[in-house]
């Protein structure tokens, strides 16, 4: 049975919303509540780090390449050390996917979880201000504890995870999380240090008007994305395009909207990485009565090959979504 949920008032701290909702979680031993405060407390390290970005030489690319062939930047190196040192030394993460690391990374301890993560989503906007993000996705092990790692505990579906989240690095830090139960946002109170409860029990609308895709590759998109996007204009809709996927991610969820990242010439399979990017954001969708897919089927029930899979991506309110997948299929 279902635990019940305890309803807290705008206001309450992270700490103790995660504390009188650790119930609803079927292994409730305070192991999941005290990981979702590692992130939280990583995500303010990072934040403040974000802060200083023209301050301090934290901005600009670092000369190297992360795991899937794309330019790291100082940031995004930064902030997957920080997130990685706080699962690690919280110790009830297992092993670490992250997209700045080629293979998993086993932090040799008892945890029993598994945590993708995109460190610093959209990280190419950080020298010019606009916003960026994290997203975490997280598992519970199949193996048992003390057996090694294996491709069962790290390669499983979106449907396996047990909470997933974002955090918002804007014109203030949000924190957005759900454990199947809802989703919740939290802003950060920077002179308090804690995140309190700003956006309870989080819905996303129906429809909307606003849709989400990089136009700039038009010319290779399939005929039948483009046909959507003409409908779109037809219907006076409003293109909003940030380029930090948690941005506008966000602002749909708020507004109701459609984000598209389509499969193109250059990218036949899409350019979002499945399991830290796309499965977290479809379950929190799915959670506020969205819907995500692939063009062809639902997300979450994609198997995954690899760490780094990449996958087409349609997510956003249902209506919309049902709409752009008839043009699709």
């Amino acid at each position: 049975m279902e635990a019940s949920r305890i309803a807290l008032p705008i206001g309450t701290a992270l700490d103790r919303f995660i504390k009188n909702n650790q119930d609803q979680f079927q292994y409730a031993s305070g192991e999941l509540s005290q990981l979702l405060r590692d992130i939280a407390l990583a995500s303010k390290v990072v934040n403040r780090e974000i802060n200083k970005a023209g301050l301090i030489d934290i901005m600009g690319a670092m000369g190297s390449q992360n795991s899937t062939g794309e330019q790291q930047q100082k940031l995004d190196v930064l902030a997957n050390i920080r997130f990685t040192r706080a699962l690690s030394k919280g110790g009830e993460v297992c092993a670490l996917i992250s997209e700045e690391t080629e293979s998993f990374v086993d932090l040799n301890n008892e945890g029993n979880y598994v945590i993708a993560i995109d460190p610093l989503d959209g990280s190419s906007n950080i020298d010019v201000n606009v916003s960026i993000g994290t997203i975490f996705s997280i598992y519970r092990r199949k193996s048992k504890v003390g057996e090694p790692i294996n491709e069962q505990d790290i390669l499983q579906t979106g449907e396996d995870q047990v909470a997933a989240g974002y955090i918002l690095y804007g014109s203030s830090t949000m924190l957005v999380y759900t454990t199947g139960h809802g989703v919740n946002g939290f802003t950060y109170e920077p002179t308090l240090g804690e995140y309190v409860l700003s956006h309870p029990d989080m819905t996303m609308p129906e429809n909307g008007k606003i849709y989400s895709i990089n136009e700039g590759s038009a010319n290779s998109f399939s005929p039948a994305v483009n046909d959507y996007l003409k409908f779109c204009k037809d219907n006076n809709y409003t293109a909003r395009y940030i380029g930090s996927l948690v941005a506008d991610f966000h602002r749909n969820m708020l507004k109701g909207g459609i984000y598209i990242y389509p499969a193109t010439a250059k990218d036949p399979h899409g350019k979002l990485r499945l399991m830290y990017e796309c499965n977290a954001l479809s379950f929190i969708a799915e959670q506020a009565g969205g819907i995500a897919s692939n063009g062809k089927g639902r997300i979450m029930e994609i198997k995954p090959r690899d760490l780094h899979q990449r996958t087409p991506f349609y997510v956003g309110s249902v209506k919309m979504v049902e709409k752009a997948i008839g043009f699709v299929k």
